[in-house]
């Protein structure tokens, strides 16, 4: 039995309104999403389907329905996203097929995965529709390939992210923490504020496209020497990076999502990391 502030039973008959969002990995992510959601649909219930029970109380008071098992029940939700990470679940793909069944088809679907599968590591450009890794390359994104197979062939949408950053969480944090790095400084990376890549899903959501791929980043890309030169001229952070130690790893690769804001209507809050550093 799930284990659940507001139904004992995840099989019970729900009232769906037609605006009703299931979200699957209610995280930082999802939490965003839920409540840019009730701001644009006031009455609506958002439901989170989670792992464990450790955030069902918190999810309430947010106004979060909790629950392990809404996806195994017999209702349908008319709006579904699935923003939970494949390493927190020992049947990833399972799981979203669970998701996607739940979806009863008629507002949107949407899979958060991310911009890795896309098959560039010389610093290049790619856009949404720039060619993918094969299958087989590498476990991390073998899933994610799989997992945008299913989505789609279930007439559900993908959006591809970039790295997701606030101010206490993304690689600038990561690379603080450590100091000493060995990766090369010169690799290109991908941004996106967690609000911005909120606000982006809400968009794709509630213009009910099927089985479309998105992209996600604010069309900026640094290279990881300028992201820490820029958090260490901000002054905005206790901790000093020392320095990047790496000369022979891959490069990375240059994100624009110009066909994703052109279709969308859509521009992030925070133009690029310098500008959100600007802001705290």
């Amino acid at each position: 039995m799930a284990t659940n502030f507001q139904f004992s039973d995840a099989s019970l008959s729900l009232p769906i309104s037609s605006h009703h969002l299931l979200i699957v990995g209610p995280g930082i992510l999802g939490r965003l999403v839920a409540q840019i959601w009730r701001q644009e649909y006031p009455g609506c219930e958002v439901y989170g389907q989670t792992v464990t029970t450790n955030h069902h109380e918190e999810l309430a008071k947010i106004g979060i329905n909790p629950s392990l098992e809404w996806t195994k029940g017999s209702h349908k939700f008319p709006y579904v996203i699935f923003c939970a990470p494949p390493y927190q679940s020992s049947d990833y793909l399972g799981d979203l097929r669970l998701a996607a069944s739940s979806w009863n088809g008629e507002g949107s679907f949407l899979f958060t995965s991310s911009s890795a599968p896309y098959d560039c590591n010389d610093n290049g450009l790619c856009e949404e529709d720039s060619p993918v890794v094969p299958i087989g390359r590498s476990p991390r994104t073998d899933v994610l390939l799989k997992a945008e197979k299913i989505v789609l062939e279930f007439g559900g949408s993908v959006l591809r992210l970039s790295g997701l950053y606030k101010v206490d969480k993304g690689p600038h944090i990561y690379w603080l923490e450590k100091g000493i790095v060995e990766s090369r400084p010169d690799h290109i990376l991908n941004l996106i504020h967690y609000e911005d890549a909120a606000s982006l899903a809400v968009a794709i959501l509630k213009k009910q496209f099927r089985g479309r791929i998105f992209l996600g980043c604010d069309n900026h890309p640094l290279s990881r020497q300028e992201v820490m030169d820029l958090v260490y001229r901000s002054g905005k952070f206790s901790k000093k990076f020392e320095k990047f130690t790496g000369t022979d790893d891959p490069l990375g690769k240059r994100l624009n999502n110009s066909k994703t804001r052109q279709e969308i209507r859509w521009e992030p809050k925070y133009s690029s990391f310098a500008h959100f550093l600007e802001t705290i």
